[in-house]
């Protein structure tokens, strides 16, 4: 497939060349690199940029104030693996099956003959690699992954150069990390084993052994202990592989320093996908951050993740490649305060509003779900400032392959659009249309302005993460210039509206939903 890709290096320079800066013929001939730090669970209220005020995340700060803080702007579902699958396919989860909340020994749900946003970026000539959280898969067979040997297919075989990654997530078994297709620190004596219908025999669970915890479950992750906190799914051996929670965003970081230090030892660019842990369940940062934000671990949690890019920010200072990166940051999905640990964070919340002044939160088709905070920085090329244009992490597929000079084979990235000009703040014209999904798999439509969501017989309320989902039978329309946190139906005052978002809806989705659907 990538044999049909054009590279045109002269489009490249002229899009670097139009953009300020330097104009040797060295700087404007290579291309920048691109970082995308890609948080997990942060809210459109969790950063203080974006209002927050008991919780000051300053490194998040200065990267707002040296770019632009786009405030309408949208991840590709209000839950993690459908997110993340549409930001690197450019195609919206809902029009393929199996791109639901993925189980921990799921089988790689984007297959190697798709092509992804790293295969554009390695046509384009950048090395690419993903660290942090993963949580697409691995492997070709849900359960029957070889976690001793190669675990294949793997990110490497849909353009990922290098990968350090979890084999799934935080919450979930096994508690390993995988680089480039191997468990890293297994022993051989001591093999992992991976159940998510069954445990082993004489292994203790959060159910039976709460005395064993020091992190008890709210609900669920009472399965396999690992480091005194229960999980989804059991697991036994493979000690010496083990994780320890309150280093995973060390390691990370760890990991993402060591990527840019080698990468930026050659003329080559690089693409860097640094998806961290923080701030999902569980919450469990290092010691020295315990305590520090008075909202518990949830609070002590966002400053770990700022730290963290306050870190990789440092390290691109120090390399003297500042100038020549695009960092862009945002998040998988909105926020969640109770998602399945007794870690204080409802208790301890205090004044602080995760969603802002947005309705709704992770796995909600109300505006929290899905609107998510999003900066992106190419200092002294891109002007800082504030963008409320509608924009989609689905479209930074397209717009990065315009940037590159890459052409996208037919039918790659169907629902990426290129608004390079506007995420550049070049041009004031953003998406007309944006597809929202709940975790129910139920759609709304957006234009901005506008918020339609058809009438369903979803549940409404999620009582266990205490989240309105925006399933109700009766059609919903919000005119959110106005009312942004979606507190009043007026569709009987606007039906013409209404129709006029119900058609562009049934329009996008064009009979591929219901054939798809999960």
């Amino acid at each position: 497939m990538r044999t049909n890709l054009i590279f045109y290096p002269t489009i490249a320079a002229a899009v670097l060349s139009s953009c300020g800066g330097k104009k040797d013929t060295a700087e404007v001939n290579k291309k920048p690199n691109v970082l995308f730090i890609y948080a997990d669970d942060i809210g459109y209220g969790d950063l203080s940029c974006y209002g927050g005020k008991s919780i000051i995340t300053p490194n998040v700060e200065k990267l707002a104030s040296e770019g632009i803080m786009f405030t309408n702007a949208h991840c590709g579902a209000s839950t993690s693996t459908p997110s993340r699958y549409g930001m690197l396919t450019g195609e919206y989860p809902w029009r393929k099956k199996g791109t639901g909340i993925a189980a921990g020994d799921a089988a790689m749900i984007i297959k190697p003959n798709i092509y992804t946003m790293a295969d554009m970026f390695v046509d384009a000539g950048y090395s690419t690699g993903v660290i942090g959280k993963w949580h697409l898969g691995l492997g070709d067979k849900a359960g029957q992954q070889d976690w001793n040997g190669h675990v294949s297919p793997n990110p490497s075989d849909i353009g990922f150069e290098f990968s350090h990654i979890m084999a799934a997530t935080a919450d979930r078994v096994p508690c390993i990390w995988i680089e480039n297709g191997r468990a890293l620190g297994l022993s051989p004596d001591d093999p992992v084993e991976v159940s998510y219908k069954k445990n082993f025999p004489g292994e203790p669970t959060g159910k039976d052994n709460p005395e064993l915890l020091r992190l008890h479950p709210s609900h669920g992750h009472d399965m396999s202990i690992v480091n005194g906190i229960s999980r989804i799914g059991y697991m036994r051996g493979g000690k010496s592989a083990l994780w320890r929670d309150q280093d995973i965003q060390d390691s990370i970081i760890a990991n993402a320093v060591r990527f840019i230090e080698e990468k930026s030892s050659s003329d080559k660019p690089w693409f860097l996908y640094l998806a961290t842990n923080d701030i999902h369940v569980p919450r469990d940062p290092h010691e020295r951050f315990v305590g520090k934000s008075g909202h518990g671990p949830r609070g002590d949690a966002l400053l770990s993740f700022d730290w963290g890019v306050g870190e990789v920010m440092k390290t691109l200072e120090r390399l003297g490649i500042d100038e020549n990166t695009i960092v862009v940051l945002s998040s998988d999905n909105g926020p969640v305060v109770d998602d399945g640990y007794k870690d204080q964070a409802v208790e301890l919340l205090g004044d602080h509003k995760p969603a802002g002044d947005l309705r709704g939160g992770k796995y909600s088709n109300y505006e929290a779900g899905t609107r998510v905070p999003c900066i992106l920085r190419w200092k002294n090329h891109v002007k800082p400032g504030v963008n409320d244009l509608l924009m989609s992490q689905l479209d930074w597929f397209a717009s990065f392959a315009a940037m590159t000079g890459v052409t996208l084979p037919e039918g790659v990235a169907p629902d990426s659009e290129n608004h390079l000009d506007a995420w550049l703040g070049k041009s004031d014209k953003g998406r007309d249309f944006f597809v929202t999904q709940n975790i129910q798999n139920f759609l709304g439509i957006t234009d901005g302005e506008w918020k339609f969501i058809p009438g369903n017989n979803g549940p409404s309320y999620n009582k266990q993460t205490n989240t309105e989902l925006g399933n109700d039978p009766k059609d919903q329309l919000f005119k959110l210039d106005g009312d942004r946190g979606e507190s009043v139906n007026v569709i009987d005052k606007n039906p013409e509206i209404a129709a006029k978002l119900k058609k562009e809806l049934e329009r996008i989705v064009d009979n591929r939903y219901l054939q798809n659907m999960n």
